[in-house]
């Protein structure tokens, strides 16, 4: 298997931490969607990573779909469960951090994007964003609460969407002190970062 990806994007290093614990092979393939030569258009169409290539040159895309799909080949360290409930729950968690690290691009394009004047940036559009942001991490320590990990006592998706979202945002946005507001958050993704599959993925 081939992953295309960038070692900065969150959501690629959620499919690597999901590769690195079922310990699945896979050639990693940097890939700059906004560089003026990329060509990660001939095999996601949208022009994004996470972009999964299997044998026969069959294409897979969005971190989600991808991580559910490695989950099932290999029965290590079972990463999603079977039984419907538990399964949701696992799934929300995913939906949390991906949404707080979907409000995070937004907020980063709108103040970064080069092709876009200083004056035509919305600070109110960013403002939006980053109440997403933090109202999302709120949400994941009250959820987290006094718990070893966020679904229970064994290391799930759950955590690996929650860790890789947190370290992006410690990555971009330095300034949002949520270590210090949310200890257990901070506790957790210290334990996460112990593991080989953090430890070799962190963003660059």
């Amino acid at each position: 298997m081939k992953l295309i990806g960038s070692a900065a994007s969150p959501y690629v290093r959620k499919v690597r931490v999901v590769m690195a614990e079922k310990r699945l092979d896979y050639q990693f393939i940097k890939e700059d969607v906004w560089a003026d030569d990329t060509t990660i258009s001939q095999s996601n169409p949208l022009g994004k990573v996470p972009c999964l290539i299997m044998d026969g040159s069959e294409a897979m895309f969005d971190s989600r779909v991808i991580v559910e799909y490695l989950d099932t080949l290999s029965p290590v360290g079972k990463l999603i469960p079977q039984q419907s409930r538990e399964r949701a729950e696992v799934k929300t968690w995913e939906a949390l951090a991906d949404g707080v690290m979907d409000a995070g691009i937004l907020w980063r394009l709108e103040a970064t994007w080069p092709k876009r004047a200083d004056t035509e940036r919305s600070q109110a559009w960013m403002d939006r964003q980053r109440a997403k942001v933090e109202g999302g991490i709120a949400a994941m320590s009250k959820g987290l609460g006094d718990k070893p990990f966020c679904s229970g006592i064994h290391l799930s998706l759950s955590d690996i969407a929650v860790g890789c979202a947190l370290g992006w945002v410690s990555f971009r946005f330095p300034d949002i002190d949520w270590r210090g507001e949310h200890a257990n958050l901070a506790k957790l993704c210290d334990k996460l970062h112990l593991r080989p599959s953090f430890a070799d993925t962190m963003p660059a």
